[in-house]
């Protein structure tokens, strides 16, 4: 009896979780838009490659925590068992694996993958979702925002003789807009986000009525930045249709070169906004080994900062790039939400065929 009782009180599954939440119709036009990706790169002269999903290197990044798991030997010896040589991670990012290639030699790659990232759940993320990433030589982040550009309309024209969806919003018929970082602060915020501090930040903030969040630090000028940009210039950037944002502020460089630009300096770093959607995100590479430790020794002071846990100084990708690597630019794209906005859909549920709740 308290076995059958037990078993009563287990929470039983939906009995459509089975199912996947796309459509089989949607899933056959998210081939054909697989394939045309694919033909897109080849035709450009791309090359594909496959790299680690699990990998003891780990992008590191302040606010992106990736999922880990314990790799032991089959004899389990101590040695293989404990210690940092044990963890990997699964890849938030195909990026550092990817560089290694550029500096044994490769010119122009691309790579469709699945990426992994915690915490990251609702109707635009999934914690394992579909990346595409590529790098090329010798070019900047100008020119990998022509190369998104048509990229994404070829995808659009695929996707318009694929299915007959006309909820699709339309692209702009000329080109793409472009706004600086900096431009886009002046235009919709009133403020330089270059030179302004943190009191002007918080003072533009409470003319407009917005809320901060719950353990928000009132004292740190790139909070108040990142959170004018979520609430003034983000929605602002939805009218465009599609629009460029470039030269980000240094303390957003991430793994982009930074450039003086007058009496100022900039990341070269750019983000694609597809119908107010952050797309895609794209760097003039950086290449001085000696910066990134500085930069992963950056992130790693914000990561205890906020109670997370330290990921590794030290990494494969440093290695190569003491040896050299090759000026490049290369740009990550969330290949689920181009799916998604090519097709008319509303969530990213309705391309997926097996989401997180029903993996």
């Amino acid at each position: 009896m308290e076995t059958a009782s037990l078993i009563m009180n287990q929470s039983v599954p939906d009995s459509s979780d089975y199912l996947p939440t796309a459509s089989i119709e949607t899933l056959k036009h998210r081939s054909r838009l697989m394939q045309a990706v694919r033909a897109f790169f080849e035709n450009k002269g791309y090359w594909e490659v496959e790299t680690p999903l699990l990998s003891r290197d780990s992008v590191v990044d302040a606010y992106i925590d990736p999922f880990t798991a314990e790799w032991h030997s089959s004899e389990g010896t101590c040695n293989d068992q404990s210690g940092p040589e044990a963890t990997r991670y699964l890849q938030t990012s195909p990026e550092f694996a990817m560089k290694r290639l550029l500096t044994a030699g490769a010119d122009q790659i691309y790579q469709i993958t699945h990426a992994f990232r915690q915490a990251e759940r609702g109707t635009l993320h999934n914690p394992e979702f579909s990346m595409l990433e590529w790098y090329r030589r010798d070019e900047t982040h100008h020119d990998q925002m022509t190369f998104v550009e048509a990229l994404v309309r070829h995808i659009y024209t695929v996707a318009a003789a694929v299915s007959d969806q006309h909820t699709r919003p339309p692209l702009p018929a000329g080109h793409f807009a472009r706004f600086s970082y900096e431009e886009a602060f002046q235009k919709y915020v009133g403020l330089s986000a270059l030179n302004a501090t943190a009191e002007q930040f918080q003072q533009t903030a409470l003319q407009h009525q917005i809320s901060v969040p719950t353990g928000f630090d009132l004292a740190d000028r790139l909070s108040w930045q990142n959170l004018l940009l979520v609430e003034l210039v983000e929605p602002a950037l939805r009218e465009w249709g599609a629009v460029f944002l470039y030269d980000y502020p240094p303390a957003q460089a991430a793994l982009a070169c930074i450039r003086s630009d007058g009496a100022m300096e900039v990341a070269e770093r750019f983000e694609l906004y597809l119908q107010g959607i952050e797309l895609c995100n794209g760097y003039h590479e950086l290449t001085d080994p000696h910066e990134l430790r500085k930069r992963i020794e950056h992130q790693s002071v914000l990561r205890l900062k906020e109670n997370r846990p330290t990921l590794p100084g030290e990494s494969y990708l440093l290695q190569a790039m003491d040896v050299g690597l090759p000026a490049c630019a290369g740009t990550a794209l969330g290949l689920d939400r181009l799916i998604m906005l090519a097709l008319g859909k509303q969530t990213l549920q309705e391309v997926i065929a097996f989401p997180f709740e029903r993996a």
